[in-house]
């Protein structure tokens, strides 16, 4: 089998389609070999995906003549690995002192209970009551105890994973996911962004933004429990990441046939840590277990370049610019209409609140722009559609 040879990068213009969609050739980017030799600082490959050792990393940093030489020697190899390599890592014994992760698992746990009792746990994919699922924990455990906060995300090892794929100035989100006894296998997918549309939405945009969209997320899992096979940790399928129409296999059953019968799947211990690129398949596993309630943080890590140059008041534009469209209907071609509403409004529905703006019944909760074309589609008066654009602005604040 040959070794992983780097990501293909060519200049890649037009628009990519399912139809082009080939298992042969995903299989000819997956049937690769890690070596040694690619992760010389890794303390051993499991199912071909490196795994390293944080203490060994502590002490190796700690010992370095030039530190800041061998820590961004470090990165490089990380981002070989995510890029293109087998797009996937663990590092073990990530956080040191299980006392804190401890910590943090008992304030996860209430807000757990909080969230069952105000009727939140809306998922992208697992039935009601499968799992329980708590958002924007990231700033629920800040504001509910500071000082655990300060301990667990206070660890410079998990901020070098973080930087090694996005650079300074990343932004972290989480999202604390238990998995109860039970709960079935996800079906494989792609992350964040061009993975929250199904494969007619993923077709919409040009091939270049399926090369791109994945260099702006980081995608990492803590274990808050010791997670053996049965329980069901992540199954990935290592170098699908640089499978160029992955975004495209949502629904087509010959792919998770292959998926089923080409993944790997790593056992965690509490306080492991494991960071993917989020071009890779995976889905979560099956919890086969009787009483392992599979509690993980999940990471969000985000690029600081995913951003607009200017604040700008997108709400009051949208209330100010309806009644014109309203009264141009008649006369502006709908392509010109919708041209005006894509400058306007919010055209993407995240970042939101996911509590009060689950996503229910798909991967996404609705735009801006979808909520201001489907007022129009209508005929909303525009007193009508101020309030219900004023109740979804509010809807999705923290």
């Amino acid at each position: 089998m040959p070794q992983y040879s780097p990501l293909p990068m060519p200049s890649v213009y037009g628009y990519l389609q399912a139809a082009q969609c080939r298992i042969e050739d995903l299989d000819a980017l997956v049937q690769c070999t890690t070596t040694p030799d690619e992760c010389p600082q890794a303390a051993q490959l499991v199912h071909g995906v490196p795994v390293y050792d944080a203490l060994a990393l502590r002490h190796s940093l700690v010992n370095q003549k030039d530190p800041a030489a061998w820590r961004h020697q470090l990165m490089s190899e990380w981002a070989r690995v995510w890029q293109s390599g087998p797009g996937v890592l663990v590092v073990r014994g990530l956080f040191a002192d299980l006392e804190i992760v401890e910590a943090a698992t008992f304030e996860f746990q209430a807000l757990i209970e909080e969230s069952r009792k105000a009727g939140h746990g809306g998922d992208h994919f697992a039935k009601p009551g499968a799992n329980d699922r708590v958002w924007n924990a990231l700033e629920k455990l800040c504001l509910r105890a500071p000082e655990v906060f300060a301990s667990y995300y206070g660890n410079a090892l998990l901020a070098m994973l973080c930087e090694a794929w996005l650079g300074p100035a990343y932004q972290i989100t989480s999202q604390i996911n238990c998995v109860n006894p039970g709960g079935q296998a996800q079906t494989a997918h792609r992350d964040y962004h061009l993975g929250f549309f199904d494969a007619v939405g993923a077709a919409r945009f040009p091939a270049h933004v399926h090369q791109l969209s994945p260099s702006l997320t980081l995608q990492g899992a803590v274990a808050h429990v010791d997670m053996p096979l049965e329980s069901g940790p992540t199954l990935y399928l290592p170098h699908s990441q640089k499978y160029l129409h992955g975004y495209l296999l949502a629904g087509l059953p010959e792919f998770q046939k292959y998926f089923d019968a080409h993944h790997v799947q790593l056992s965690m211990e509490k306080g492991d840590g494991i960071f993917f690129n989020p071009a890779l398949l995976h889905a979560a596993g099956s919890n086969i277990s009787k009483d392992i309630r599979r509690m993980a943080n999940l990471l969000q890590v985000s690029s600081a370049f995913g951003r607009c140059m200017e604040s700008v008041d997108r709400v009051s534009m949208a209330q100010r610019l309806y009644p014109t469209l309203y009264r141009s209907q008649g006369t502006m071609a709908a392509a010109d209409v919708d041209a005006a509403i894509a400058a306007c409004a919010e055209g993407y529905a995240f970042p939101t609140n996911l509590d009060r703006d689950p996503p229910i019944g798909g991967l996404a909760p609705r735009s801006q722009q979808d909520l201001m074309r489907t007022a129009l589609a209508q005929g909303l008066p525009a007193l009508e559609f101020e309030a219900r654009l004023r109740d979804q602005a509010q809807t999705r604040l923290s």
